[in-house]
């Protein structure tokens, strides 16, 4: 098995994907909006995906937050809104948010799991602040550590609920960047006394099953090397200071943010630390360029992985009841 994490470029496995997969063996695939079209094609293909692997408990990944961020949307699903709607009950109610945000993702859980989806990349556990660049502040689940730790928390609870495994990001946290690493290096010059706030959502939830690195340079613990490549941040801060011992993936690799060839930042993020790397554009030039210099993944990977994939539980639980419960404490806000 190749520690990496692969797209894939249409609604079906194309022959050329096929072949490729069944020879690279990755660690699990990530959808998008391209890959999806209603339920019945949806299932079908990740039910293609779990066939070819021959594992039912494979990582099928999607990034469904809500808001902005949602690959499966109206009319064939339902729209969830965004942490800044929690964090907005919150502020009036705080159990009333908290409850909000495990009713919205318990019946986000049912609705991935429906289809066939195994992992949703959510929650985000990075602290706003008032110049927090925009990609991350209208996702956020709020400014104060302890509330964004609490929703959290709760948005872990309520997706394993409905049978998904959820992914805590981005860490060590995006909070204090100004610029979007989908395009940009940002750079964070906070102190590490200063940046303790931006790990404690991360200490609190530090048992989650999956996290995600950070493509952001923190001069307090790397001056020269974003999060994801750096295994000064992985193992001191995120490994030993965090105490997370779940599956560590990057970001996409393919963000501007990095420098070089997919490949090389591949092979880069991996040697850092990184349990598995996210590449998920599905060119496929690229995945074989990446599969041919990446080792197998380590023992510990695949431990991490494993365990994981087995926190899932069997998904209960009545959509209409719980996309209800969500609408009217929202409605309190």
């Amino acid at each position: 098995m190749k520690p990496v994490i692969f797209g894939l470029s249409g609604p079906v496995l194309t022959a050329d994907e096929r072949a490729f997969f069944a020879e690279a063996r990755p660690a699990g695939y990530i959808l998008f909006k391209r890959n999806v079209e209603t339920r019945a094609q949806l299932r079908a293909l990740t039910d293609s995906l779990r066939a070819l692997e021959g594992r039912d408990d494979l990582a099928i990944l999607v990034d469904q937050e809500g808001g902005r961020v949602a690959r499966l949307g109206p009319p064939e699903w339902p729209a969830f809104p965004a942490g800044p709607a929690f964090d907005a009950l919150y502020e009036r109610a705080p159990m009333s948010g908290i409850e909000a945000a495990r009713a919205n993702a318990h019946a986000l859980g049912l609705t991935l799991s429906e289809v066939g989806i195994t992992v949703n990349c959510l929650p985000l556990l990075d602290v706003a602040r008032a110049d927090t660049t925009e990609a991350i502040a209208t996702r956020a689940y709020g400014r104060e550590p302890m509330r964004v730790a609490a929703m959290g928390r709760a948005t872990l609870e309520g997706l394993r609920a409905g049978g998904v495994v959820g992914v805590v990001k981005h860490m060590p946290g995006h909070g204090r960047a100004l610029a979007d690493s989908h395009y940009h290096l940002p750079t964070v010059t906070a102190s590490a006394e200063e940046l303790e706030d931006d790990l404690a959502p991360f200490r609190a939830l530090a048992g989650a099953p999956m996290g995600m690195t950070s493509h952001i340079v923190y001069q307090a613990w790397d001056r020269e090397r974003p999060a994801t490549l750096s295994p000064t941040v992985i193992d001191d801060v995120i490994r030993a200071g965090i105490g997370f011992e779940g599956l560590l993936m990057s970001d996409d690799i393919d963000m501007k943010a990095l420098s070089g060839t997919p490949a090389q930042k591949a092979v880069g993020a991996v040697a850092a630390g990184c349990d598995v790397v996210l590449d998920c554009w599905a060119r496929m030039n690229e995945m074989q360029a990446i599969a041919a210099v990446l080792p197998d993944i380590t023992r510990r990977g695949r431990e991490r992985l494993d365990r994981a994939m087995a926190s899932v539980a069997a998904p209960a639980g009545d959509l209409a009841a719980l996309t209800a419960k969500r609408d009217a404490l929202l409605a309190l806000a």
